[in-house]
């Protein structure tokens, strides 16, 4: 193997499980890796050698039970990690060490998993570009002077570069999927509930889901069976067990396709890759149809919800970067008739959605409106001539997303002129996040984009 870093989960599991490979020769491939480009790219942050060669030797000397027995995984650095450095990407918590595991990083623990580290993030995961007053800029591996997105950027990054074969995101506008997007790696923002997320201050917020990213989407599937399942510590925890799709392909579903939600701008580098989604379902046999959305009561409502909650979080806090000030500033702003108008347009969307997806099965869309932008931009001031009011405008393609109670996944699916990638968006009604899947990975297999490495 001239490259085992970039072998898939699942296969490093099957070597470690039939005992051709050890889990603490598996972990040095990846530690070697992480030497090797990181320092480049700037997505692991805070690495954690010893506690993880220290997990591999212990995993080695037991039979293997859970399905990632032997497997690396990095921890997005928003998720407590006991006795690794958590930071939020503040300065404030600059030296944060927690005492105890997240849930999302207990259960990959429990399946077997190798927690090598934490990966860069925005401030307290604000914006879809990762750079903070911390560790600085993560830079994408297909081209060192672009974004890797966010605010899971440096999760996607790693995961491209070869330096982890999983790694957990988080995804409210688009954090998620956004960065799977900028960097040809796959990511799946899941129903909320599915992966649980207990909260003292936020239990019923819906718009913040947890998920797993990978370079393949069965590697996306496999992660999903460890993480998902009931939790009675949120309180719209999904009690069914998570499964795959027993069905295989495309054939006979309907597909709808969107390629800019309802007149949004879109890049014409973007939307020239994006617009080659829907032939590639039809080949595969499914019925596509270009459909004519109206999503826009996402806008109030997604900007009402989410200044409400970064209040709630974080209006205690001082020395807030700008960003995460601007929403702390909002928030102070919303009154209840605020509340109540977001919610009326969030279930008047929810209930002409289910109507939607009574008739499609899923749909197809962009991810992000534009490719890859210089990593010294703050975030996207003009999309193809049309200037963005903030520095959230950009996302809209992914925040609009969130507000449908939806499962979607971000799948590569091709490259500009200039070797930048773009993601494709596949949303299925809410709880169908195996169809999903089952989609993005007869895509993935039809298209092979995936497969092309960066220049690193």
């Amino acid at each position: 193997m001239s490259e085992p870093y970039y072998l898939t989960a699942a296969e490093m599991a099957r070597l470690v499980r039939t005992r051709q490979v050890s889990a603490v020769e598996l972990l040095q491939v990846c530690l070697d890796r992480i030497e090797q480009v990181n320092p480049r790219v700037n997505a692991v942050v805070t690495l954690a050698a010893e506690q993880a060669m220290d997990a591999a030797k212990a995993a080695d000397a037991t039979e293997p039970a859970g399905p990632l027995h032997g497997v690396p995984v990095a921890h997005k650095d928003l998720v407590d990690t006991a006795g690794i450095r958590t930071t939020y990407g503040s300065p404030q918590y600059a030296r944060h060490v927690p005492d105890a595991d997240d849930l999302i990083v207990r259960r990959l623990r429990r399946a077997g998993a190798i927690s090598v580290g934490k990966t860069n993030t925005p401030e307290f995961g604000t914006g879809s570009h990762t750079v903070n007053e911390v560790f600085g800029a993560t830079r994408n591996p297909y081209d060192l002077s672009r974004s890797a997105g966010g605010s899971s950027g440096g999760a996607a990054a790693a995961l491209a570069a070869g330096m982890v074969p999983l790694a957990d995101g988080s995804d409210m506008g688009g954090s998620l999927r956004n960065p799977a997007s900028f960097c040809n790696v796959v990511g799946l923002r899941p129903t909320p509930g599915r992966v649980p997320e207990p909260s003292d201050t936020a239990a019923w917020y819906t718009l913040s889901v947890q998920g797993p990213m990978a370079r393949t989407v069965g590697d996306v599937t496999l992660m999903m069976s460890a993480i998902a399942g009931f939790d009675p510590r949120s309180p719209f925890a999904i009690t069914e067990d998570f499964a795959p799709d027993p069905e295989e392909g495309v054939a006979g579903l309907r597909v709808a396709w969107s390629p800019d939600l309802g007149g949004l701008p879109v890049d014409p580098a973007t939307a020239a890759v994006t617009a080659g989604a829907p032939a590639v379902f039809e080949r595969l046999g499914a019925r596509v149809e270009q459909v004519e959305l109206d999503l826009s009561d996402a806008e109030d409502a997604f900007r009402v919800y989410r200044a409400w909650y970064y209040a709630l979080a974080f209006g205690d806090l001082t020395g807030l970067g700008p960003n995460t000030r601007w929403n702390v500033e909002r928030g102070r702003e919303i009154t209840g008739a605020d509340l109540a108008r977001a919610e009326r347009l969030r279930s008047g969307l929810y209930q002409r959605m289910a109507a939607f997806f009574d008739i499609y099965d899923v749909l197809i869309a962009p991810v992000s409106q534009v490719p890859p932008f210089p990593v010294e931009e703050p975030y996207v001031k003009e999309i193809d001539g049309v200037p963005m009011p903030d520095y959230l405008a950009w996302m809209r393609s992914a925040y609009w997303i969130s507000v449908l109670h939806a499962p979607a996944a971000s799948v590569p699916a091709g490259f500009t002129g200039e070797g930048l990638p773009v993601g494709v968006q596949i949303v299925g009604r809410p709880f169908a996040d195996a169809k999903v899947l089952r989609v993005a990975a007869a895509f993935e297999s039809a298209t092979g984009h995936g497969l092309r490495r960066p220049p690193l």
